[in-house]
């Protein structure tokens, strides 16, 4: 099969190359996806360049969690009613060298969430959106319970994580406050379903959210731990839960007070290792909002296999809208 891969970590064009290799191995209790498309997520492209140095966890990795496509062979213990479903899948590449850069790949029977038989290339591109974004985004917002009646701040609303948050949390029943870096992006964000949407950048943000929640916020998805707390602390209601996917400082200053006062809970993030369970009801969740045509995703490119350097580097760029490969 014609698979990317790198074996080294280093600059996408020094390390990434298509290949000719063997198919992957098919175990029991699994399912072969033939691949319509592999989504790229900016934490695909950390694991490709990695700290300086940093040593690989296998050989060589064919890179990409999420992807889409249609099931081909199963393993044992997988009922043969598989065969030729469309599906998308996620973690494909979560602690496992075999992701979705290739024309196959292989994922636990579970992984494969079932698509419509009539789903066409764009409703693929679409589900190939949903693995670790989505998955994340709806973990981000909904892990304490039900979000109706309540209000729900999304910082970074118009990105991957965001966009699907912002969507769910709108579906939900929240009142909506997103917060984005450009007015390119606010008008976006406003597309989606937000209520009230404001620049990053805005000297009068805290007086503006506090306009918007003046009995403070319920849930907050956050992109930057460290960079946003000192904030977050000033519009928490009490009871409130942030939840971060991300943090510019590993080792962020805390306003411990502020925030026990207002009984906050902090919901830290890392969506590759999320119990199976919960990996599973948000992806059912947000195949039902795909499906009811209540989330729709950016994508900004769609580019050849071969061109999966220019993929990462546009992830690392900071494009908007999501990267995908067709196979």
């Amino acid at each position: 099969m014609r698979a990317a891969c790198y074996d080294r970590r280093r600059r996408a064009r020094d390390v990434l190359e298509v290949r000719d290799l063997p198919g992957p191995e098919l175990g029991p209790g699994e399912v072969r996806i033939r691949i319509h498309a592999s989504g790229i997520n900016p934490g695909d492209v950390g694991k490709r360049s990695g700290p300086a140095g940093a040593p690989m966890p296998f050989p060589r990795v064919i890179p990409h969690s999420d992807g889409a496509g249609v099931v081909d062979a199963v393993g044992s213990g997988v009922d043969e009613r598989r065969l030729g479903q469309k599906v998308w899948c996620y973690g494909a590449q979560s602690y496992h060298p075999f992701g979705t850069a290739a024309e196959y790949c292989v994922v636990p029977d579970a992984l494969a969430v079932r698509l419509p038989d009539d789903a066409d290339a764009h409703l693929l591109d679409q589900a190939t959106c949903l693995g670790i974004a989505g998955i994340t985004g709806y973990r981000a917002l909904f892990a304490d319970g039900t979000l109706e009646g309540l209000t729900a701040l999304v910082h970074g609303a118009a990105g991957g994580v965001g966009s699907i948050a912002t969507q769910m949390a709108v579906r939900g029943g929240a009142r909506v406050i997103g917060i984005v870096r450009t007015p390119a992006q606010r008008d976006f964000v406003r597309c989606l379903g937000a209520h009230d949407v404001f620049l990053n950048g805005d000297p009068n943000l805290l007086d503006r959210v506090r306009a918007a929640a003046p009995y403070g916020v319920n849930r907050i998805a956050e992109v930057d731990f460290s960079g946003h707390i000192e904030f977050d602390s000033q519009i928490v209601a009490v009871g409130a839960t942030i939840s971060s996917y991300f943090s510019s400082d590993a080792r962020p200053h805390i306003p411990y007070w502020t925030l026990g006062f207002a009984d906050t809970n902090l919901r830290l993030l890392g969506s590759d290792d999320f119990a199976p369970e919960v990996k599973a009801h948000a992806a059912a969740e947000l195949t039902a909002v795909l499906l009811d045509g209540d989330l729709w995703i950016s994508v900004s490119k769609r580019l050849p296999l071969d061109h999966i350097a220019t993929a990462h580097e546009l992830i690392e760029h900071g494009v908007h809208g999501r990267v995908l490969l067709r196979l």
